[in-house]
């Protein structure tokens, strides 16, 4: 569905159902160069099951409008903006990656808005190694296949997708070869510079799920504990042997982790 979100006509996935505020509400945010559509298994299991989804692209990603914002914080109170322009008061929030951060800050700056967190390989600070920067900034493919190598866990690079006939590294690399120019460095360079996630994670009221990929070297599952250990009300389920790509990698396992967080 389409909504206006600070005046910006904005596109949100709901997961195969109409919209309905007045259930509860799962909002699903997606990670640095990607689109809504890495939620669909997530979306409709919780749209077909008494929840009101909301899967936004975020400004300048996948069909929303708007130029990519610049900062974690800015794309926090975005989604809180977003919330209130759905006509839902309040929502329980699953991010991923970058997403996982923006959900944290939501937590933290706008608290009547969230209800619950489940954050996907997380970690309280993403930095990005300078060659990845750099080629996402020269618009060079490397930067995509970095991606693509570093997300993926050990299995993905023999095959081991779910879906026959698929493969994870490939899926991961059409996925943000579909951005705009532009877009994966400046998520990256958000994601770099963001610096407040313990801080942000001491002021989170909600209860939070963390799933974390064991082989993750993204977000390394180090990272994801040491986030745990400052929210005040965090379960950490970690998932053996897994990267950071986890919806694609291991999604049963990630949908059985988070489906009853909002409860």
């Amino acid at each position: 569905m389409n909504l206006t979100v600070n005046g910006v006509n904005s596109f949100a996935g709901t997961g195969g159902r109409d919209f309905n505020p007045a259930l509860p509400v799962v909002a699903f945010l997606h990670g640095g160069g990607a689109d809504h559509t890495v939620w669909a298994l997530l979306a409709r299991w919780f749209a077909h099951r008494g929840y009101a989804v909301l899967a936004p692209d975020l400004p300048g990603h996948g069909r929303s409008g708007g130029e990519v914002l610049d900062s974690i914080g800015a794309m926090a109170d975005w989604t809180a903006a977003l919330i209130e322009a759905s006509g839902a008061g309040r929502a329980g929030v699953i991010g991923h990656s970058m997403g996982s951060l923006i959900a944290l800050e939501t937590a933290a700056r706008h608290p009547d808005k969230v209800t619950a967190l489940a954050l996907i390989g997380t970690a309280a600070a993403m930095p990005v190694s300078r060659d990845l920067l750099g080629a996402a900034e020269a618009s060079d493919h490397a930067a995509v296949d970095m991606v693509s190598i570093w997300g993926t866990g050990f299995h993905a690079g023999l095959g081991g997708a779910l879906v026959p006939g698929t493969w994870m590294a490939g899926g991961t690399a059409r996925l943000l070869e579909r951005a705009k120019p532009g877009v994966l460095f400046k998520d990256l360079a958000a994601c770099n510079a963001y610096g407040d996630g313990l801080t942000a994670a001491a002021k989170v009221s909600a209860p939070a799920t963390l799933v974390l990929g064991e082989r993750d070297m993204m977000t390394p599952a180090a990272g994801g504990r040491q986030l745990a250990a400052v929210l005040p009300k965090a379960r950490v389920v970690t998932l053996k042997g897994a990267g950071h790509m986890l919806l694609s990698e291991r999604p049963d396992e990630v949908l059985a982790a988070v489906r009853d967080f909002a409860a």
